[in-house]
């Protein structure tokens, strides 16, 4: 019966060589980079866009928006949509839609026509990443799925790292067009080896399924108005504004109609039922977080060394670049202790990590070096590379058949609105404790103490010096006196970031317990429900 067994796995898996097998791999791996890189290397270029589209912040804002929203409607229902038409016309088909819009962003003569083809991209982006993923668990047996998915998320997690670097690179040399086009080259041979090499998914229904619109319409107007909310909440003021206070409800009661709709319905455009798999259920609420850590580290760390210490967007990418380095080597690493290690164990390991990196990164000051800055940066990007994959494992070998395509769109799109939570909650945050320590600043400058005097008479000394008047020169050194309190609120304010960020993975920790314990992946046979 064991010999039956094992041939049957044998015999599973091969419908594609080994050698197509990591074609595949290749063609879905750049696929991924185009999806994730994409979003990074944008922002960088969102100044020079400003300019040549005379748009302000507030309206180029949408190319950001416009590009997430589009991705977070279709993240979940890309297993849908893969049974429908098919992986492999799917995924080959969103990466020439992701492709051709992407061209048609650089020539973008207008604010509206290039919001409208971020749009396109983001739907096309969605599959992109979580059918991607899909299709490597179901080709690969499950001895090397391991390290296949660490090879995959070496593109998931440094692109975000990368993309400011290579967007600073881009934006300083070319023009902003350049970091839409350079996704064209890698696109066609995406698109050209996954047509040519993978086959429709094995569980790819082939009879006429019921469309699920009122699923489908509810998922758009529950998600889609969640995201805007992250993305414009802050800087509409959140709840003191109409509009997000109107958009809330819409998304509160979206959701709720949703998830009745998608229990109740027997050909739900999302599979929610997978929720009830504890593995899968405490995996996606693990995702939240690590997108909080992940998106939200990436969001705060550029800013303070750009606005506070004067970087310029290339020396910054360059500082960040060795933590994404460090992901990329470790993952290789977790992808072969995969087979050793049980996943929560390796989990628990990239957390603690996790969280001393941000304990280090919370003692930052105004005169911090970058190479100070080296090590805290490498820890959390090792520290990623034990979190992505083993997670991924943990939450996602849990599945079965088509499970597994609703499944890791479910799981991604976790870690997108995780994301977006992280960096609509910090940028709230920073704002408030900056105000908050400003305050507390400001109360400690009065005639009463004798250092701060000190120091206003010694810098009006010098103002006058260089041929001010008293009154010039008293007005000069208050001025210079509010610049520097400036600063300081708003470095406090970081460390607080830093030091919130890391008690959200302290929190996160008790969540391990929910995993089951079980083995390392591929050490036995389908997971049993």
């Amino acid at each position: 019966m064991a010999t039956m067994a094992a041939s049957q796995g044998k015999a599973e898996y091969q419908e594609y060589s080994a050698a197509v097998r990591w074609i595949i791999l290749v063609a879905v791996l750049l696929g991924t980079v185009l999806e994730v890189l994409d979003v990074s290397i944008v922002n960088v270029a969102i100044p020079e866009m400003m300019g040549n589209l005379g748009a302000t912040l507030d309206q180029i804002g949408w190319i950001s928006t416009g590009y997430i929203i589009a991705n977070v409607i279709f993240l979940p229902l890309t297993g849908w949509l893969s049974q429908h038409f098919g992986r492999r016309r799917y995924l080959g088909g969103s990466i020439i839609l992701f492709t051709a819009a992407s061209v048609c962003c650089g020539l973008s003569r207008s604010l509206n026509e290039l919001i409208l083809f971020r749009i396109l991209q983001g739907a096309g982006g969605a599959a992109l990443l979580s059918t991607a993923q899909a299709t490597l668990f179901e080709i690969f047996p499950p001895n090397q799925i391991s390290m296949v998915q660490a090879i995959f998320g070496i593109g998931v997690m440094v692109g975000p790292t990368v993309g400011p670097t290579l967007g600073g690179w881009i934006t300083d040399n070319y023009s902003w067009p350049w970091v839409f086009f350079i996704n064209v080259p890698i696109g066609i041979i995406a698109a050209v080896l996954t047509l040519t090499f993978m086959h429709e998914s094995k569980f790819h229904e082939r009879r006429e399924r019921k469309v699920d619109v009122l699923g489908i319409l509810f998922l758009a107007v529950g998600v889609g108005s969640m995201q805007y909310v992250l993305e414009r909440g802050n800087r509409d003021d959140w709840f003191h504004s109409n509009i997000i206070a109107t958009f809330t409800a819409i998304a509160i009661i979206g959701v709720i109609v949703f998830i009745i709709r998608e229990l109740t319905t027997d050909d739900p455009a999302v599979n929610l039922r997978i929720l009830k798999y504890r593995d899968f259920a405490a995996g996606c609420i693990y995702g939240l977080v690590l997108g909080f850590g992940l998106y939200g580290g990436i969001f705060i760390l550029p800013v303070y060394l750009q606005e506070l210490r004067g970087f310029s967007a290339s020396q910054a990418g360059w500082i960040i670049f060795p933590g994404g380095m460090a992901t990329a080597l470790t993952l290789p690493i977790t992808g072969r202790l995969g087979q050793k290690l049980a996943p929560r164990t390796m989990v628990a390991v990239g957390t603690i990590g996790f969280i001393v990196s941000m304990w280090i990164l919370h003692f930052i000051t105004l005169d911090t070096s970058s190479d100070q800055l080296f090590w805290p940066l490498v820890l959390r990007g090792a520290s990623m590379g034990f979190l992505f994959l083993p997670l991924t494992l943990a939450s996602l070998t849990s599945l079965v058949g088509k499970e597994i395509g609703a499944g890791t769109g479910l799981f991604n799109l976790f870690r997108q609105l995780g994301g977006s939570a992280g960096i609509a909650f910090l940028s709230t945050y920073l704002d408030h404790r900056t105000d908050l320590h400003r305050s507390i600043l400001v109360q400690h400058i009065n005639p009463y103490n004798p250092t701060a005097m000190q120091w206003l008479h010694k810098t009006s000394q010098g103002f006058m010096a260089k041929g001010y008047s008293i009154t010039t020169a008293k007005q000069a050194a208050l001025a210079a006196m509010d610049r520097l309190i400036e600063a300081q609120a708003l470095v406090m304010s970081y460390q607080d970031a830093f030091l919130i960020i890391g008690i959200v993975f302290v929190c996160a920790l008790p969540l391990l317990l929910l995993f089951r314990k079980r083995g390392p992946v591929g050490a036995g046979g389908p997971p049993v429900h």
